[in-house]
């Protein structure tokens, strides 16, 4: 039969590698920053854009959608051209694919630190980015189905049903957890409120892990470490196994981040189950992936490719087998919130992609570019400072865990908290957290050096753009199967059959999560006493959403014995129901602040968020002065009442339209209470005075936005009733 000649697409991987490389320095240099702003909490003072809790998720979607984000796309494209023996579908579709990806990044670098986002974790892009990145997804899926459709080799390798699987699931996330209500064009509200937004949330956020921080580089393992050992994948079969059992469990497991929460019992207990069952494919895929080196143990010492795979296979093994435990409610009991989640997350990031991403890019540099690796010696190098970089970021952030859960739980013999004050834990981890910022350096040293390996071996070769290669055209062959055919070797060839099936796979847990919570109508006890927001209130929790609060601080009080006496009644599902979005929280760097309203006076709330350290010594948060001199946009609060009325918060006409009037006086009350602080009193009449004399506009106290934030952290809640010590009942927002 006579061969056909081809051109691989080369431009497009190349262009991809560059924007890893490029894109993971930035990530992790952001990262290293917030590392340091622990130690130095005004490392950034006065700078809003630069502050903790607007950087946080710079670092995370700059790593999570930058840096793997475009190894994925070099990877799949690599081999996916090579697997199916076909250039890609269509040239314009690649380019379209990395631009747009590329102009999202940007958004994301530029309206993050000014304070747009959702608040969701993984998911903090406002609306329009998440229509761009739903556009850019589908044609990275019609362009990889596309080329499987003109492919020439007959059977779909093992690494393209974990990419098929990929594309489906990730669009299926992304758009069921983006649905929200436009306010402006920066600013949206999420159609989900409370528990159904968490529940949502997290059955996203969890298998955006799964699905784009795991079954990508599962693919991207089964093809680069056999073509790097010059082995064959181990078991066949335990690949098969290992796929579908793995994209069908996964899918459950969302539930496990909200264990002991608000969460109905049976959504929770459900993510136990399926998280603990999760182990066996993972494990499985761990294992078929380090026996594929069996017989190269001697090439493993020597080529570094081969060192810094297996190192993320081994940290794949090691996120995956705690991930489950970390499910387990005891031990989740002591894990959550606290820097033991930190250092299992940065385990998986770190090594398994981290590590996997460079070690692909060492092996797919020289070949795109026609040469050697220049420096096998600075290879090495960047593998043991990255591998010293990981455990030393990650083993004091597991001492740090057990120390928080053990000091937050600690009582003495008369019933009372041994440790009542908060900042007490955040003093005792400090040389914890410094050390995890010299780990956090070894490993962008190492990033550093390995990006400069990259750049000398490319100017040592010479670029092919267009690759050229031969193979024979596919033959038509029956679409039944053969006698001798097994089923899913039959499936193998079957493309747009393979990816129905596991898209039903995938689908089956997430009906089965999603649809009761947000079909049943009660599904979340209402509580009488719970109102919506005033307009005031709702601006101020915009606010702390603009600020990322969220980062740091719980809105969710446990039911432990520990949690009650430390912050207050624990907290119920019908609190959340006008929560859109809502804000649990997944760390607590500073306290809860469930029941924060009323704990402190009005004039408290303005100095902490003037100079933390002046009302909490110790306190590691950085100060929020552009707050207190800000005057607080209200040109939208009518738009925003609306919207949330078509949410279903029962706010009538006349509250929508007196908006103003009910700021105004609710905020002209803060600004009298302020007036009880001697020292605000003379400094606010002095900056009155002043502009007068300068004949420059004075914006009022009770316009400014620390005014509005006050005013949504006093009503924080306040609005069930507890019973007290002689069984009586009060209202908390009396």
């Amino acid at each position: 039969m006579e061969l056909q000649k081809f051109y691989y697409d080369n431009k497009v991987v190349r262009n991809f590698i560059i924007a890893t490389l490029f894109w993971g320095i930035v990530g992790m240099s952001v990262g290293l920053l917030l590392a340091f702003m622990f130690l130095f909490p005004n490392l950034t003072d006065g700078i809003s854009w630069l502050s903790f809790g607007r950087l946080r998720p710079l670092h995370t979607n700059a790593v999570i959608f930058a840096f793997v984000g475009n190894a994925i796309f070099a990877g799949v494209y690599y081999s996916s051209q090579r697997l199916l023996k076909a250039r890609m579908w269509k040239d314009w579709l690649s380019n379209f694919n990395f631009w747009g990806w590329q102009a999202i990044i940007v958004g994301a670098a530029i309206t993050l630190p000014l304070g747009y986002t959702t608040s969701k974790e993984y998911a903090e892009l406002e609306w329009p980015f998440d229509i761009a990145i739903a556009v850019v997804w589908v044609v990275f899926g019609a362009n990889l189905i596309g080329t499987m459709l003109k492919r020439r080799q007959r059977h779909l390798y093992v690494a393209l049903w974990f990419y098929l699987a990929t594309f489906v699931t990730v669009a299926v996330l992304h758009i069921v957890n983006s649905m929200e209500i436009p306010v402006s064009a920066l600013k949206s509200y999420s159609m989900y409120a409370g528990v159904q937004d968490a529940l949502v949330q997290w059955w996203y956020g969890h298998n955006a892990v799964a699905f784009f921080l795991t079954t990508p580089f599962l693919g991207l393992m089964y093809y680069f470490v056999p073509k790097a050992a010059n082995r064959p994948v181990y078991s066949y079969r335990l690949s098969i196994v290992h796929f579908w059992s793995l994209i069908f469990i996964y899918i459950w497991a969302g539930p496990h981040h909200l264990l002991y929460s608000s969460l109905p019992d049976w959504a929770q207990n459900l993510g136990v189950a399926f998280s603990i069952m999760l182990l066996a494919p993972s494990w499985g895929g761990m294992i078929n992936g380090l026996l594929t080196l069996r017989g190269a143990w001697d090439k493993v010492r020597t080529d570094p490719v081969l060192k810094f795979m297996v190192v993320a296979i081994t940290g794949y093994g090691m996120a995956t087998f705690e991930g489950p435990m970390l499910s387990l409610k005891n031990v989740n009991a002591i894990a959550h919130f606290s820097d033991w989640i930190i250092a299992h997350v940065h385990v998986g990031a770190l090594a398994w992609n981290g590590f996997l991403a460079f070690g692909m890019i060492y092996w797919m540099v020289p070949r795109l570019f026609k040469t050697k690796l220049w420096s096998l010696t600075l290879a090495n190098t960047h593998f043991w400072v990255g591998t010293l970089g990981i455990i030393l970021y990650t083993l004091p952030l597991y001492v740090a865990g057990f120390v928080q859960a053990s000091m937050w739980k600690q009582f003495n013999p008369d019933g009372t908290l041994t440790y009542g004050n908060f900042l007490e834990t955040v003093t005792e981890i400090m040389p914890m957290y410094w050390m995890r910022a010299i780990g956090g350096t070894l490993y962008i040293s190492g990033a550093i050096i390995g990006v400069v390996n990259l750049i000398m071996t490319a100017r040592a070769g010479s670029a092919v753009t267009d690759e050229l290669a031969e193979a024979a055209p596919l033959e038509k062959i029956t679409k039944n199967r053969t006698k001798k055919e097994g089923y899913h070797s039959w499936l193998e060839r079957r493309p747009v059959k393979l990816t129905i099936f596991a898209t039903i796979a995938i689908l089956i847990g997430g009906m089965v999560q999603i649809i009761p919570s947000l079909m049943v109508d009660d599904y979340i006890p209402r509580i009488s006493s719970v109102k919506p927001y005033s307009p005031l209130e709702l601006e101020g929790r915009d606010l702390y959403i603009r600020e990322g609060c969220v980062g740091c601080h719980s809105q969710q009080v446990r039911p432990f014995r520990s949690e009650v006496e430390r912050y207050g009644e624990y907290s119920k599902a019908g609190e959340y129901v006008y929560d859109h979005p809502f804000l649990w929280g997944s760390k607590r760097t500073g306290p809860d602040l469930m029941r924060i309203g009323g704990k402190y006076s009005d004039n408290w709330h303005f100095n902490h968020m003037y100079d933390p350290q002046s009302t909490s010594s110790g306190s590691i948060m950085p100060s929020y002065k552009w707050l207190i001199l800000n005057e607080l946009d209200k040109s939208n609060t009518e738009t925003k009442l609306r919207a949330m009325v078509t949410l279903g918060v029962p706010y009538t006409e006349n509250d929508i339209v007196t908006a103003q009037q009910w700021m105004s006086e609710q905020g002209e009350k803060i600004e009298k209470s302020l007036y009880n602080d001697p020292d605000f009193a003379k400094t606010y009449e002095a900056d009155k005075q002043y502009a007068k004399d300068n004949n420059e506009e004075f914006v009022q106290m009770r316009d400014r936005e620390i005014v509005a934030l006050i005013a949504y952290l006093q009503r924080m809640g306040t609005d069930i009733k507890v019973t007290n010590g002689d069984g009586s009942t009060e209202n908390l927002n009396e």
